[in-house]
């Protein structure tokens, strides 16, 4: 499966582990790139000195080439920079933020520089900022979402036209087959997040894994769109910001509903109910918990089987 992707990243397969907060710690990284994939620490839900141990635990577990994915909303954003370049990471997914902001300097450290994006708009300003690669995620995703609710059917053709560098499709990928559906539409890599999510190295509290088994259609939703848009799977916190929106609230007072910690409680914590809860909507078709090494062999294998009964037709 060898590409652009595989080989700017030095992988087997084009599979890259989203980096999600609370659930993409040094151990899931380490696990998806030892079975060939390009695992990704998720930065923005650690303190400088945490990110620091998570950097070095991987690469104790694994001499493969892994990443972290940095939000660039990240209030101490600059410490984290510092200890990528101490510990030489090199690969860094960017994303909540205008790509121009960092691009250049990470790459004159010869750093690998990918963009995430949701629209058309940041796909040109990545071409601008000189990036790598972009992620182009759909509204399926979990987590932090664009706010223009474009499916990853429609995005993925549609940044194609705009960008000639590699891309990788995100959002509502989790089996072998969406993965070939999102190479057919041009994208050269898929990244993966709920999925991960619902493994056996993820960092996310074993209450969530379990919940998202139990997830069915229309289960999770986009909300928050005033704040940072986000899609969650429903509770009582969902509820609750369902009912606020009948007030028409104001922005401060949905952030007061959110408060602090929230993702926290729900996804590293457990607390269900008064938790968010952030996952895809790729979730309903998640039926087990398993090791990353199997997803990724699952995946492979449902890709070359469809792609090779797709031939016959």
């Amino acid at each position: 499966m060898a590409n652009r992707i595989t080989k700017l990243f030095n992988i087997k397969y084009p599979i890259i582990q989203g980096g999600m907060i609370w659930c993409s710690g040094w151990e899931l990284a380490a696990a998806v790139s030892e079975a060939g994939g390009l695992g990704l620490i998720g930065a923005g839900s650690m303190y400088p000195d945490v990110l620091r141990t998570h950097i070095q635990k991987a690469k104790k577990a694994t001499d493969k080439p892994f990443g972290v994915n940095l939000p660039l909303l990240y209030p101490q954003i600059d410490e984290h920079i510092q200890i990528i370049l101490d510990e030489k990471v090199p690969i860094v997914f960017t994303s909540a933020g205008n790509p121009k902001k960092y691009t250049s300097f990470l790459k004159e450290k010869g750093i690998v520089v990918v963009h995430v994006i949701a629209n058309s708009k940041y796909a040109l300003k990545c071409l601008e900022a000189g990036v790598d690669a972009i992620v182009a995620e759909g509204f399926e995703a979990g987590g932090h979402n664009g706010i223009e609710e474009t499916t990853t059917l429609t995005l993925i053709p549609k940044i194609r036209e705009l960008i000639d560098i590699p891309l990788i499709a995100a959002g509502g990928i989790g089996s072998g087959r969406a993965m070939l559906a999102a190479m057919s539409l041009g994208a050269e890599g898929v990244q993966v997040g709920s999925r991960f999510v619902a493994s056996t190295e993820s960092s996310a509290h074993e209450n969530f894994k379990l919940e998202i088994l139990n997830a069915t259609d229309g289960d999770t939703k986009l909300t928050l769109k005033e704040l940072v848009p986000v899609r969650l799977l429903r509770n009582q916190f969902l509820s609750a910001v369902e009912k606020a929106y009948e007030a028409h609230p104001s922005k401060e007072e949905l952030a007061s509903l959110l408060g602090k910690g929230r993702a926290k409680k729900g996804m590293f914590e457990g607390d269900l109910q008064q938790g968010e809860l952030e996952i895809g909507q790729v979730s309903s078709t998640i039926h087990d918990i398993l090791p990353a090494a199997e997803i990724i062999k699952n995946m492979i294998k449902e890709y070359n089987k469809t792609l090779e009964s797709l031939s016959r037709i």
